[in-house]
C-alpha cells in the first residue's frame, strides 16, 4: 500500500498527539520543509508555524515515533488535509543541551504538499511568515502548467 494512504486502521488515528520536542526547541533551532520556501529560523517562528500546520490535519496514523541514533527523533506519518492524503517524515537532531536544534519535515505527494503550502500561505498572509509558502500567485502560475494543487 501507499504510505501516504495510512493504514487504513481508524483506531491507530491520532488527533492528540503533541510532539515532546516542539516545547523543548533551542532558541537559535531551524526547520527545513518540503512545503516551505527557505529555511525557519528560531523557536518562535518554529513554533507558530507548527501551531497552525498541525490543525490542519484531520488525524495523524503513525507507522513510527520515536529516537533516531543517538542525538535524533523520527515521526513517520499519514493523513488526509482538506480531502486529501498526505505523508510526512519528520527527522529531529537534538543539540548537546538535549533541545531541538534542527527539524526537516517531508511531505508527499506534491499535489499535498502544494496544498498544504498554500494553505499555510492563505493563513500567514500579511505576516513575517508569509515568504515561506506558495502565494495563490504561484499556484495559479502552476496550474496554467499543468500543476494542481
Amino acid at each position: 500500500m501507499t504510505t501516504y494512504l495510512g493504514s487504513g486502521d481508524e483506531t491507530k488515528r491520532r488527533t492528540d498527539y503533541t510532539p515532546a520536542w516542539l516545547g523543548n526547541l533551542a532558541e537559535d533551532a531551524t526547520m527545513e520543509a518540503s512545503v516551505l520556501n527557505g529555511i525557519v529560523e528560531g523557536a518562535e517562528a518554529i513554533r507558530t508555524i507548527l501551531s497552525f500546520a498541525r490543525t490542519l490535519y484531520d488525524f495523524q496514523d503513525f507507522n513510527y515515533v520515536g529516537a533516531y541514533g543517538e542525538n535524533g527523533f523520527v515521526e513517520d506519518y499519514s493523513s488526509i488535509v482538506h480531502g486529501r492524503p498526505i505523508g510526512s517524515v519528520v527527522t529531529v537532531r537534538f543539540n548537546d543541551a538535549g533541545q531541538a536544534q534542527h527539524i526537516v519535515i517531508s511531505h508527499r505527494p506534491l499535489g499535498s504538499v502544494l496544498l498544504w503550502s498554500q494553505l499555510m500561505g492563505d493563513h500567514f498572509a500579511g505576516t513575517p511568515y508569509a515568504r515561506f509558502f506558495l502565494t495563490t500567485g504561484a499556484i495559479e502560475a502552476l496550474a496554467s502548467l499543468g500543476i494542481q494543487a
